[in-house]
């Protein structure tokens, strides 16, 4: 017996028919966000592994955003970590402004007044954020943009409205600048290179935490830190430091976001910096390593009420 199908049970059944011959298509399932590695180069035979294990197991289980530059001249090494990503500066912006107003000094082939050596010593080493936001206003938008276009730091945009704090930089501008302050070149004079380094060396004791952490006493130790608190991205906790000696000349910038306490974000940066210490410079006898006060501060910055 023949059945025959009419109207729209007909419709339906053809539709099922042509529905069997086609292949069924699965939905695009939207591919898991990949959490970026951490990635060496080393001239060395072995140090770039050993590194990139080392940085990834001190960052293992640890919440928030982290960004790292590590460079050594010595052995030829680079490490990255979210290189290009833009976070608040909060006071690391400091060794920018004293580099701008060095940078301009050059370029008008003057020493720097009394005043403009007491305002930097104070904003480098004792991070005072007063003294920074006179050197700021003197300087102007147009030389703090004049020098971060003659140092290649093409990413970092100066906070506006007089919020330095706010200035959006990244872990590749801020080795840029490392770089310039610790090997000759045309944008800051030795004398600039010297007295930079010279102050972030003279940082106080309770600031001196970060980078620095695990460093051995057989290198010189130079930094500049920085903290801010907003609702968005809560806590960021960044640390630059430069290191000489014991055959090394290395710099360490290390970025983060998201933390939930200030504490928690220097722990994050102290644990990638001890394994960083570690692996260049390996313990020898009567080398001892450095450990930063368990009181960690530093100066709040201004900031808009929202955000």
């Amino acid at each position: 017996m023949t059945y025959r199908t009419s109207g729209r049970a007909g419709v339906l059944a053809a539709a099922v028919s042509a529905a069997l011959l086609i292949p069924a298509v699965t939905a695009a399932t939207p591919a898991a966000a990949v959490t970026p590695a951490v990635t060496c180069t080393s001239a060395k035979a072995g140090l770039a592994a050993k590194l990139t294990k080392d940085i990834t197991a001190a960052l293992a289980n640890r919440k928030g955003t982290v960004a790292i530059g590590l460079y050594d001249r010595s052995t030829k090494t680079t490490c990255t970590l979210r290189a290009t990503s833009a976070f608040d500066s909060a006071s690391t912006v400091k060794v920018t402004v004293l580099a701008t107003l060095l940078w301009d000094a050059k370029k008008h082939n003057r020493y720097l007044t009394s005043t403009e050596q007491s305002l930097a010593k104070a904003m480098i080493t004792q991070s005072d954020n007063t003294a920074t936001s006179k050197l700021w206003k003197q300087l102007g938008m147009t030389k703090i943009k004049g020098f971060l276009s003659a140092a290649g730091m093409t990413k970092t945009v100066p906070g506006a409205d007089g919020y330095w704090g706010l200035t959006r930089e990244n872990v590749n501008d801020e080795q840029k600048l490392l770089k310039l302050v610790t090997a000759k070149n045309s944008v800051l004079s030795d004398n600039a290179r010297t007295y930079i380094l010279k102050l972030m060396g003279q940082v106080v004791s309770s600031q001196r935490w970060g980078t620095p952490a695990g460093a051995p006493s057989s290198v010189s130790v130079h930094v500049k830190n920085g903290w801010l608190q907003r609702s968005t991205h809560g806590w960021r906790v960044h640390s630059l430091g430069t290191f000489n000696g014991a055959g090394h000349d290395y710099t360490i910038t290390v970025l983060t976001q998201d933390n939930s306490t200030m504490g928690y974000g220097v722990t994050t940066i102290q644990n990638v910096a001890k394994a960083i210490h570690k692996d260049l410079v390996p313990a020898t006898s009567g080398v001892t390593r450095y450990t930063p006060t368990d009181s960690p501060s530093e100066a709040f910055v201004a900031v808009p009420p929202q955000g």
